[in-house]
């Protein structure tokens, strides 16, 4: 199929750090598969994540609205959501076939489908459907998907210990090949991938667990404002260690490892050979957020630093769609931007509550004219504000700023707000974070100024 309304085709990790792609230059990940997609397309170098953590960047996905507006700005499940329209809804309402396969989107309740016509799903509960499928074909007694020891925000790893076919990783691949072999010919799909991993538990398969072993440890970077944490590690599930040696090779083996059996999974989908999607089929590459991975000291996700906030984004389609391969660009884009992007290239009309831009002239290689900076924050954590080129950060509780030079200082190395040289830009940044604040109901400015210590709760109540 050469024509007609494109096929969509989108696969999203859990937890992946943005430079955690061979084509980011990784010195040991090898993603040939997603790294692919990039180069049939266009890879966007700075994607953020506007709340860097999983239900409230999710929600910013399905409804292309940032958390301030959809009301989730930090962790909290069980939430009542009512948004003005979704994605998928939007699809499914426009002939579209809809259909999440693997790792929910923390729907509430679970089999909520906010669009989707049908979702095969991996949640972690009992009666989901990934768990109710291990527990038909695990042998007796090994303990479901943590039965290794491992759980789900640990920093220890190990390989799996069932047969590799048994893991979520081939079981998500598996439900997807099975929706592309049986849906509907006749209208156009809307597929969704969602991985679990490489969120925790580090549990690849005992290849790709074994692979990363024999690879040098990645240092982490320590930047010169970070505060080490004190003593060994006493808690295998915390945010602030400092690991080394076996530890630390471990747990990026267990990471790494999980990002590369997704990559060969993945190739299920987009073999030639099989031919499961046609020319006439975008594919979107993305994840929820990263991982801090050790830098800074820091694990898991929710910070405003790179490793956290940073996330892959990567887009394919057919030529006659207007796609060129092999771009790359560094505009400040978002998963808000996701939901217009897939929309335009339907023909379906962006609903009037949707924040995000289409990157549709991106992909045409037409820049448009474009947002300043994303905003990004987590309530515990920051307000973050970022063009790709510097980053401000604000931490609320105690007012705390820090400010990055990204364009010569892509780690995170050197903290400038208090250098003499700096204190312009900081400023400046300061200045447009009062603005992006402006109004809200924790009282973090008065309109002159940042305002420290309010209460700031993961639910906005307005």
């Amino acid at each position: 199929m050469s024509g007609g309304r494109p096929n969509f085709l989108v696969i999203m990790t859990d937890q992946q750090r943005g430079d955690a792609l061979g084509c980011e230059g990784h010195p040991v990940l090898l993603t040939p598969n997603m790294d692919a997609i990039a180069a049939g397309g266009i890879r966007f170098r700075r994607c953020y994540s506007t709340c860097p953590v999983c239900i409230p960047a999710r929600r910013s996905l399905l409804s292309g609205q940032f958390p301030a507006t959809h009301g989730l700005v930090g962790y909290e499940e069980h939430v009542p959501w009512e948004p003005a329209a979704t994605l998928p809804g939007c699809l499914s309402a426009a002939g579209y076939q809809t259909e999440l396969v693997g790792r929910s989107m923390h729907q509430h309740p679970l089999r909520r489908r906010f669009g989707f016509d049908h979702m095969v799903i991996q949640s972690g509960i009992e009666g989901a459907d990934y768990e109710t499928w291990l527990e038909q074909h695990a042998p007796p007694g090994a303990g479901g998907p943590r039965g290794a020891g491992i759980t789900h925000n640990d920093w220890t790893a190990r390989p799996w210990h069932l047969p590799e076919w048994l893991h979520y990783t081939n079981w998500t691949a598996g439900q997807a090949e099975a929706f592309l072999r049986q849906r509907d010919p006749s209208c156009p799909f809307f597929l969704v991938v969602s991985f679990l991993a490489p969120h925790p538990p580090f549990v690849p398969p005992p290849f790709y667990f074994d692979r990363y072993l024999r690879q040098p440890a990645v240092e982490p970077v320590i930047g010169n404002w970070a505060v080490p944490p004190e003593g060994r590690p006493t808690d295998v599930a915390t945010d602030r260690v400092r690991l080394s040696g076996e530890m630390l090779r471990a747990a990026q083996a267990g990471y790494f490892g999980l990002i590369n059996h997704i990559d060969d999974q993945v190739r299920r989908l987009l073999n030639p050979v099989e031919a499961l999607i046609d020319s006439n089929t975008v594919v979107l590459f993305t994840s929820d957020h990263g991982e801090m991975l050790g830098d800074h000291d820091c694990w898991r996700k929710s910070l405003p630093y790179e490793g956290s906030a940073r996330i892959p984004l990567l887009v394919r389609g057919p030529r006659h769609l207007g796609f060129e391969p092999g771009v790359t660009s560094d505009l400040p884009v978002a998963l808000e931007d996701v939901m217009p992007t897939l929309l335009e290239l339907a023909g379906v009309p962006i609903p009037a509550s949707v924040e995000g831009r289409s990157l549709v002239p991106c992909l045409r290689g037409a820049p448009p004219a474009w947002r300043e900076y994303v905003h990004g924050e987590c309530a515990g954590s920051a307000h973050y504000l970022t063009d790709g080129i510097e980053k401000y950060i604000w931490f609320p509780d105690v007012g705390r700023e820090q400010f990055f030079n990204l364009a010569g200082d892509p780690q995170e190395r050197h903290d400038l707000a208090r250098v003499t040289a700096s204190a312009g830009r900081v400023a400046e940044w300061r200045r447009r974070l009062v603005n992006q604040l402006r109004g809200r109901p924790e009282g973090f400015t008065d309109g002159n100024r940042l305002i420290a210590g309010r209460p700031y709760q993961a639910v906005l109540r307005r």
